[in-house]
């Protein structure tokens, strides 16, 4: 359910379980935070989704028997983050709950025009993982952050770019040529140089 695809110095993960909305299990959230963890060598890495839906979040049944709390979501946004090239969240549909971490800690976000952003926390009594109110803020603001956190705000992919919360609304068809393009100048650039100027933005 989560394939990794490896073409030289571009890793794509993919969840693929478009049957169940994309959402979550341990396992999916495992082997997503393994690739991330494994992609320290890559220049671009690109997180995507197949089916109308990148991620509902945590499959239903796995959050009733503790994923919703666990600290493999922390795990996964925190390899994301740390990885030296570009990160490219290329969002297929919707994102929800747990899934926004990841995608927050991408560098940079594109999603089609049908996609729609919530995080319904407040209404389901889980506290968000810690890093992510930091990075929403850091993109949208606080009281943006607020009313999708603690208003339960569903937000459309307009609103997200207006917001900043994504950098490019893109057609479906588009979706993976427009991800492989941003990351052109960094495979072609050497790994320091890619690294050494992420460091200096972040």
């Amino acid at each position: 359910m989560i394939e990794v695809a490896k073409d030289g110095d571009i890793w794509t993960a993919t969840i693929n379980r478009p049957d169940k909305a994309g959402a979550l299990t341990t396992e999916m959230l495992h082997d997503l935070a393994d690739a991330a963890e494994a992609a320290q060598a890559a220049k671009v890495f690109i997180l995507t989704g197949v089916g109308r839906v990148f991620s509902a979040g945590a499959d239903l049944d796995a959050a009733r028997a503790g994923l919703a709390t666990d600290p493999v979501w922390e795990r996964l946004s925190s390899a994301i983050a740390g990885l030296p090239g570009l990160s490219v969240a290329a969002l297929n549909g919707t994102v929800a709950g747990g899934a926004f971490g990841m995608v927050l800690a991408c560098d940079v976000r594109i999603a089609v025009p049908t996609a729609k952003f919530f995080y319904p926390v407040m209404k389901l009594g889980f506290l968000p993982q810690p890093s992510d109110p930091r990075r929403l803020k850091s993109l949208v603001g606080p009281a943006r952050a607020k009313l999708i956190l603690m208003a339960g705000q569903k937000v459309t992919a307009d609103e997200a770019y207006d917001w900043g919360l994504v950098d490019r609304i893109v057609e479906p068809d588009t979706l993976t040529e427009t991800a492989l393009a941003l990351g052109a100048d960094v495979c072609a650039a050497s790994a320091d140089h890619v690294a050494g100027i992420k460091r200096m933005i972040d």
